[in-house]
């Protein structure tokens, strides 16, 4: 029996369609790409924004052209947030929410013998657990990602995410330390802690996110800590001197920002402004030099007027992020933000990402320009067509070299030669 799937979304959403890969080759399956004709298809869909849901009804219709006669499960974020819905979705046989995944199994085999449309979507709770999970390897990567939250209490005005990932929950440190050892005995120097809203971690457990990182580097054989993105005022600075103690963790830092402009934050409900923010990267800088701050950042959001976009562009200046992914806000039905007042035309807020985005670029042009002469430890990925091998730094900066020999997986000193504004070229 051959099964595929399509992922949509964070990193968080491929963790757990590794997970269910390991579930269904446990029990027979055999796992083909998504482009190949296949007896079960599985999307993990993402709902973010309502192109994420375009995606997801996209590919139901493509996986039923491809395969008439396949079962078509949905599940995931879009399900959970708007399950009536995905119900409609005429496409799909099993859709499911974004809990009790190690259901699916069962549920795609009951599909398969009975062919009953099953709609099973359980809703989120106060003081649900934590989904026992424990990935023991990725394919074809040569770091792992390690799921230890989920759900977020943030409520941001623009942001559906509460509803589709409910609470915060998080992963025990003993079922950490577990997934760690099995990681690194598969052989993997380098794991990314992930979670819906990470720095949240432990807080209906008495504990923080510093903690998972230490018993993280406790793990023999893990020589690289690398964290997901990061709710910023959530980052205290006895947190930050705690992780600058610990040497496996990389100096790369995703602070979720989305403007510049404190107006703008405040109708966002961000529960920071832009010198708090502005602290923390400079407490970050102090105790990691030379570090990586790369954030998110959104145009175009209701009621910005050309003031608050300026101060949104300058404070991007000022802060010289070392990499951004700059998007225009659109609406998201359910959320505060989509019924508030003075929404902006698709051409403004195009206009506007393209500056910020120019900007941004110049800012990563510049960080990459000041590694040229270092030399830095690399952990190389992938190999190019061209004979190079490509890899990034700690601080998440990519190099590529040229090399005789199969450098993926291994981590070498390289140094840092020059740069083209995207990426940097080294020698070993």
């Amino acid at each position: 029996m051959k099964i595929a799937f399509f992922t949509l979304g964070c990193k968080v959403n491929q963790y757990e369609t590794q997970i269910l890969t390991e579930l269904f080759t446990a029990n027979g399956y055999e796992v083909v790409p998504h482009t190949q004709q296949a007896d079960v298809y599985i999307i993990n869909s993402c709902t973010v924004t309502a192109t994420g849901d375009k995606k997801t009804r996209q590919m139901l219709r493509r996986f039923r052209t491809q395969n008439a006669d396949a079962c078509l499960v949905l599940t995931g974020c879009f399900p959970q947030a708007f399950p009536e819905l995905a119900a409609q979705l005429p496409e799909a046989d099993i859709i499911t929410g974004a809990r009790e995944r190690s259901e699916l199994v069962s549920l795609v085999a009951q599909q398969l013998a009975t062919r009953q449309r099953i709609v099973k979507i359980i809703p989120h709770e106060r003081g649900e657990a934590f989904e026992q999970m424990h990935a023991g390897g990725f394919l074809e990567r040569t770091r792992a990602f390690v799921k230890i939250e989920d759900g977020c209490e943030r409520f941001c005005s623009y942001c559906i995410i509460p509803s589709a990932r409910g609470p915060v929950r998080s992963k025990p440190l003993d079922a950490l330390r577990s997934e760690l050892l099995d990681l690194s005995a598969a052989g993997y120097c380098e794991v990314v802690l992930v979670g819906i809203n990470l720095p949240s971690y432990g807080k209906e457990l008495g504990l923080r996110l510093i903690d998972a990182i230490e018993t993280t580097a406790q793990i023999p054989g893990i020589r690289r800590i690398r964290l997901g993105s990061l709710e910023p005022e959530l980052l205290t600075a006895e947190d930050i001197a705690r992780m600058a103690a610990l040497p496996q963790l990389c100096p790369q830092f995703h602070l979720s920002l989305q403007s510049g402009c404190d107006a703008t934050l405040r109708r966002m409900n961000r529960h920071y402004d832009t010198a708090e923010y502005a602290r923390i990267v400079d407490d970050l800088r102090c105790h990691f030099p030379n570090c990586a701050i790369t954030t998110d950042l959104m145009v175009g959001f209701p009621g910005e007027d050309e003031t608050e976009f300026e101060a949104s562009l300058a404070f991007a200046q000022r802060i010289a992020f070392a990499k951004a992914h700059v998007f225009a806000y659109s609406q998201r039905p359910g959320t505060r933000a989509a019924k508030m007042p003075d929404q902006l035309s698709r051409a403004v807020k195009e206009a506007r990402s393209a500056r910020m985005i120019a900007l941004t670029n110049r800012t990563r042009a510049d960080f990459l320009q000041q590694q040229v002469g270092q030399t830095a430890q690399v952990l190389f990925e992938s190999r190019m067509q061209n004979g190079q091998f490509e890899g990034y730094t700690e601080n998440y900066v990519p190099v590529r070299v040229h090399a005789q020999t199969d450098l993926r997986g291994g981590i070498y000193p390289t140094r840092i030669l020059g740069s083209d504004g995207e990426t940097c070229q080294g020698e070993l």
